[in-house]
């Protein structure tokens, strides 16, 4: 008996998802002149945690048996997943192009697959090794402006330094969920890792300077902690519940090209040559590491900072 066909309505949940993420890389962006990056980076956490709370905290209350043996684990993962991840991106965003920040994300899956390596024993392949070389060519030649060997030689701004960092710690975040399992149902995992995060946000938020909020601020907080930090992990989990977590991870990868065409037409970018080569050969990179880069199935993870 043949398979039934996948409705095709159940893909939409993937690519809104993806959207929505691209849609916060260009918010990030515009933020930098609207609100202080420390300011935005806590709200946002404290604006989902806030509303999450009347529907989460007796079930967090019921579970906190089982929860506390990893509260630890939960801090590390809020810690890097949220806190850091986000937390560098919106400083990122003071000195370089959502263009760029788009497509270092797209390292992302590749990062996890290298980390893998070190922190799970899971030996490299050909595959990643060979899609990891063109990603990181293709890297240098975004980030170099179309010279190859600028990024090591000064070419870099702050900004590309602090993405590739943050994307550092989200790999971290993406392989410490697969090495930590957790008897914990997703929501109250995520809940209480915003929580962690809001926390490790707060003292930045204290320090920094003093400002009324704009209604453009107010706007660009309300979708960082609304569609971002709660809407899109719950569609992703949807997407991984329907159509599987190998066939799901697959759209991170429009997130770079949906970025980029948002940053031209609502910033006003300019797409260079060297924009669409090194893009086209991290994403390349990319998908030939995801393709050929593992002995087994992915583990999926459940995206919860973009």
């Amino acid at each position: 008996m043949s398979a039934s066909p996948i409705p095709l309505r159940w893909f939409a949940l993937p690519v809104v998802t993806v959207t929505i993420w691209s849609g916060n890389v260009v918010v990030t962006k515009l933020s930098a002149t609207a609100i202080h990056p420390s300011v935005i980076a806590f709200e946002r956490w404290a604006l989902a945690l806030l509303l999450l709370t009347p529907f989460l905290i007796r079930p967090v209350w019921r579970l906190r048996r089982e929860i506390r043996p990893h509260l630890l684990k939960l801090a590390v993962l809020g810690l890097l997943g949220m806190a850091a991840y986000q937390g560098l991106a919106y400083f990122a965003a003071e000195t370089t192009s959502a263009t760029k920040m788009g497509f270092v994300v797209s390292l992302v899956p590749l990062l996890t697959m290298a980390l893998s390596s070190l922190l799970l024993a899971e030996a490299p392949t050909l595959g990643m090794i060979g899609g990891g070389a063109l990603s990181l060519f293709g890297l240098a030649l975004l980030l170099g402006q179309g010279d190859p060997l600028a990024p090591f030689s000064g070419g870099l701004v702050p900004g590309d330094g602090m993405m590739l960092i943050a994307c550092v710690a989200y790999s971290g975040y993406s392989v410490l969920l697969r090495r930590w399992p957790m008897p914990l149902p997703a929501w109250p995992s995520l809940y209480l890792q915003i929580a962690f995060a809001t926390l490790f946000l707060l003292p930045g938020w204290l320090l920094a300077p003093a400002a009324g909020h704009s209604m453009t601020a107010i706007g660009m907080i309300l979708y960082a902690g609304i569609p971002t930090s709660i809407l899109a992990p719950f569609l992703w989990m949807e997407a991984i519940r329907l159509l599987g977590p190998s066939r799901t991870s697959l759209f991170i990868n429009l997130s770079p090209v949906m970025t980029a065409a948002i940053a031209v037409a609502v910033l006003g970018e300019s797409l260079h040559p060297y924009h669409l080569a090194g893009g086209a050969l991290v994403l390349l990179g990319v998908v030939l590491a995801q393709r050929f880069g593992r002995r087994r199935p992915p583990v999926p993870v459940a995206a919860a900072a973009e």
